[in-house]
C-alpha cells in the first residue's frame, strides 16, 4: 500500500518507526505516557487556577494560559502519532498536514512569547513590587495575552503559507509529524527560500526573547541577592533557574532542529531533538512553574478534598 502512496500528492507519509509490531507498541506506549503526563499536569494547573479565587492573579493567569498552550501543542502531534502506530498506518492527509503545521507553530510561538511575558511579570514583581499592581493590572494582562495569541497566529500563518506555497517532489517525511524543515527538504520550487527567510526571522525573534529573559533574570538575581533572608533568596533562585534551563533547552534544540542540515534518512538524533523541543518542555512546565508552588498545591488539595466529599 505504501509504495503506491509515495507519489500521491494528496497525502504525506510520516516516519515508519519499525516494521515490527512489538517495537511499534513500545513507541506508542512511550508517546502515550508522555502525553498523559503532560495533559494531566497542565489540566491540574488549569483546574486549580480556574476554581480557586485566591489564584485569580496575573501570575497564575499567565500560568493558566501557558498550560492551555502546552496542552494544545502536544495534542496537535502526539494523538496522530499514537493512532498511526496502533493502526499500523503512516499517512496524513495534505489538509491534515497543513493544519498540523499551522497549529503546532502557533502554539510553539505562543509558548516563547508567553514565557517572555512571564519573565517580565517576575521582573516587575521582584524589582518593582510597589508598582506591580499599577503595571501588571487586569487590563494589561489581557492585552499582553491577547497580543501573544494574535502575533503567534499571524506568525504561524506566514510559516504555513511559506511552506505549502511550494511544489513538493516527494511526500515522505522522516519525522513523526509534519515538521517544516522536513517538508522544505523536498520542495521542488525556489519558493522555499521565502519560508527559510521566515524561519530565520522567527528564530532571530526567539533569540531576542531569550536575550530579554536572560537580561531580565540578571536584574532579578541582583535584586534577590539584596534580600536579607536566606530562605527568600533560595525561593527566588529555585523559581528562576528552572525557567531559564527549560527555556534554553526549548529554544536551542528548536533552533538546531530548524537550522541544521536535514539528513536524507531517518535518524535517532533527529527524533530525539524533535522530542526535546516539541514534547519535553510542555511536560516539564507544570512541574517547574506550578506544581512546586505552595499556592497551587493548596488549591489542588482543596479541589480533591471537595471531590472526595461529593
Amino acid at each position: 500500500m505504501w509504495p503506491e502512496m509515495e507519489n500521491d500528492t494528496t497525502m504525506f507519509l510520516l516516519l515508519e518507526f519499525s516494521k515490527i509490531w512489538e517495537i511499534k507498541i513500545v513507541y506508542s506506549t512511550f508517546f502515550l505516557l508522555l502525553y498523559l503526563i503532560t495533559i494531566t499536569g497542565n489540566f491540574l494547573i488549569i483546574s486549580a487556577v480556574a476554581l480557586d479565587p485566591k489564584l485569580h492573579t496575573p501570575m497564575y493567569f499567565f500560568l493558566m494560559n501557558l498550560a492551555l498552550q502546552d496542552i494544545g501543542s502536544v495534542s496537535v502531534i502526539i494523538p496522530k502519532a499514537v493512532f498511526n502506530l496502533v493502526m499500523n498506518i503512516r499517512y496524513i492527509s495534505y489538509s491534515g498536514c497543513v493544519a498540523q503545521v499551522l497549529l503546532f507553530v502557533f502554539f510553539l510561538g505562543c509558548d516563547i512569547a508567553l514565557l517572555t511575558v512571564m519573565a517580565y511579570d517576575r521582573f516587575v514583581a521582584i524589582c518593582h513590587p510597589l508598582q506591580y499592581e499599577m503595571i501588571i493590572n487586569k487590563r494589561a494582562c489581557t492585552k499582553m495575552v491577547g497580543s501573544v495569541w494574535i502575533v503567534s497566529f499571524i506568525n504561524a500563518g506566514l510559516h504555513t503559507i511559506g511552506t505549502f506555497n511550494n511544489h513538493f517532489c516527494s511526500n515522505t517525511i522522516n519525522q513523526f509529524y509534519c515538521e517544516i524543515p522536513q517538508l522544505l527538504k523536498f520542495a521542488c520550487s525556489d519558493l522555499y527560500i521565502t519560508e527559510i527567510g521566515v524561519v530565520v526571522f522567527s528564530i532571530t525573534l526567539a533569540f531576542g526573547c531569550f536575550v530579554f529573559i536572560v537580561v531580565t533574570y540578571v536584574e532579578i538575581f541582583l535584586a534577590v541577592l539584596r534580600i536579607p533572608s536566606l530562605q527568600g533568596r533560595k525561593k527566588a533562585f529555585s523559581t528562576c533557574l528552572p525557567h531559564l534551563i527549560v527555556f534554553s533547552i526549548f529554544l536551542f534544540t528548536g533552533c538546531f532542529a530548524y537550522l541544521r542540515p536535514i539528513s536524507e534518512k531517518p535518524s535517532y538524533p533527529d527524533f530525539a531533538i524533535t522530542v526535546m523541543y516539541s514534547i519535553i518542555p510542555p511536560m516539564m512546565n507544570p512541574l517547574i512553574y506550578s506544581l512546586r508552588n505552595n499556592d497551587i498545591k493548596i488549591a489542588l488539595s482543596r479541589i480533591f478534598a471537595l471531590r472526595s466529599l461529593i
